[in-house]
């Protein structure tokens, strides 16, 4: 195969299979890999939703295999195309309580422009509300020919709950591996890719690779594009150290002297035979491991200033897009990303830019925290991404400086008393504040005037809804409000 670049093919060797599991959210991906490793990952998990790539080696019936679990959240998209990328092969995960929701199609997406092989799991199979067939005619509607339907995509129906049929879906796994013919040259140069980096107070950067190619061993140095090093800490997946480490295998490196970049091919052996473009870092590098991040020049306008931290490269770069695709977005000015736990030089940035960190998972020290207090720094921290952006929009309302607002009326609940009525609405222009005057406005004419008495946001007081923000509020008005009527405030 084209991977392997061997220039002596008597050396090939039979490699074990990679194998990434793709499907939405909640479809059950970790807890099928929780059953086939004996584990309890999901329920460590924050959320129950998983935050990062991570890669596992199991063993059925003295046959090794891969698995990357991707994290299911539509803000990880990213990180599940690198996971396909990286991948020999594939499931897609699909409920069968659910069938093909968005994810699922992103899935199927990912897979068919990275043409990598898969078979489909159907999980959930336990459940009363399970419809096998329905499931079935979706996946067909989304150009998934499954076998006996028409095409030669291989499927099983499983419980990952019960166990029922993982041992049919493993055989599919090894069936398909075998058909892709996996070869690795010992002799080679160690090659493969960058799933994760980390970044470790006691030992530095952290990077997680799998090998593809070659045997990866401790002291070799080792570069990608954007980085270079030499390996002094070797680990498989359980962390234990090795002194090599073989194709398809998942590895924990401490040595790179800057982070690599997720999703990069690394080399590994000599060191005059290893070439790193010197110019990477001036045209892509975001982030520097030694808390000497690249950042944009404080803004000193309206703009609130952000300082985002992450445990790892790929969730930062996630937490980055999330942050810049909010309706708030152009009221941010992100001075520094970086990885690591937050530090007294994050707190002295902030404190003279006037920011506010945003914590995805970092460790914060009791010192840095009180130090954060001292100096009046506000540190907004989450360990899952979507309670995260919740709390960022709604912890940062009192600083987005907005004129005026309309809110749409979605929704009337109690209207008992006129003087008390819960209603709930989507902010459509500017932001609506608590305790805040309207005009109730129906069908383009002025009727009548009120008070917001309360703000909620996913079911919590709040001073101000923000534009975008769909929101609920106890209102005081002289008439009964309607769906449909809208409210404006000046």
């Amino acid at each position: 195969m084209s991977e392997n670049n061997s220039q002596n093919f008597s050396n090939k060797k039979r490699r074990s299979p990679v194998v990434v599991v793709l499907g939405h959210v909640d479809h059950g991906k970790t807890t099928l890999l929780d059953y086939l490793r004996k584990t309890n990952l999901a329920s460590k998990e924050s959320g129950g939703i998983t935050q990062s790539i991570g890669a596992y080696e199991v063993d059925y019936k003295g046959n090794l295999l891969t698995f990357i679990d991707t994290p299911g959240h539509e803000a990880f998209s990213k990180m599940r195309s690198r996971g396909a990328a990286v991948a020999d092969l594939a499931i897609l995960v699909v409920a069968a309580d659910e069938g093909v929701k968005p994810q699922t199609k992103e899935a199927i997406k990912i897979l068919q422009e990275t043409e990598t092989p898969y078979v489909v799991a159907i999980t959930k199979i336990d459940k009363p509300t399970a419809n096998l067939e329905r499931v079935k005619q979706d996946l067909l509607s989304n150009d998934v020919l499954l076998e006996g339907l028409g095409g030669n995509i291989s499927y099983e129906p499983i419980s990952a709950k019960t166990g029922q049929n993982i041992d049919k879906l493993l055989e599919l796994i090894l069936l398909t591996a075998e058909m892709e013919d996996l070869t690795y040259n010992p002799e080679n140069p160690a090659r493969g890719v960058v799933i994760e980096v980390s970044h470790s107070k006691n030992r530095g950067i952290e990077t997680s690779v799998i090998v593809k190619d070659g045997i990866l061993r401790s002291g070799d140095f080792i570069a990608t594009p954007s980085a270079s090093g030499k390996i002094l800490i070797l680990e498989n997946f359980l962390n234990k150290k090795m002194s090599e480490i073989k194709p398809s295998s998942p590895a924990l490196i401490v040595g790179f002297e800057k982070a690599p970049s997720v999703g990069e091919e690394f080399q590994a052996g000599a060191k005059d035979l290893l070439a790193v473009d010197n110019d990477f870092e001036s045209k892509n590098v975001r982030i520097m491991p030694d808390n000497n991040s690249i950042f944009e020049v404080p803004d000193k306008t309206q703009k609130t200033n952000l300082i985002l931290k992450s445990a790892e490269n790929g969730s930062l770069e996630v937490l980055s897009q999330v942050i810049k695709n909010l309706p708030q977005a152009k009221s941010f000015n992100i001075i520094l990303e970086d990885i690591g736990e937050i530090t007294s030089s994050d707190i002295d940035l902030a404190s003279s830019a006037n920011a506010i960190i945003i914590n995805f998972r970092s460790k914060l020290p009791p010192l840095t925290l009180r130090l954060a207090q001292n100096k009046n720094v506000k540190i907004i921290s989450s360990d899952v991404i979507y309670k995260l952006i919740e709390d960022l929009q709604n912890s940062l309302q009192p600083v987005i400086k907005e004129k005026g607002g309309e809110l749409e009326v979605l929704a009337v609940f109690n209207q008992s008393n006129p003087e008390k009525q819960t209603i709930g609405g989507k902010v459509i222009k500017g932001a609506v504040k608590n305790k805040s005057s309207f005009e109730l406005e129906r069908d383009k004419t002025i009727i009548s005037f009120g008070k917001v008495l309360n703000v909620q946001v996913n079911k919590k007081d709040v001073p101000v809804a923000n534009f975008g923000s769909e929101c609920g509020l106890m209102v005081s008005s002289k008439i009964l409000i309607k769906i449909g009527d809208h409210l404006l405030f000046k």
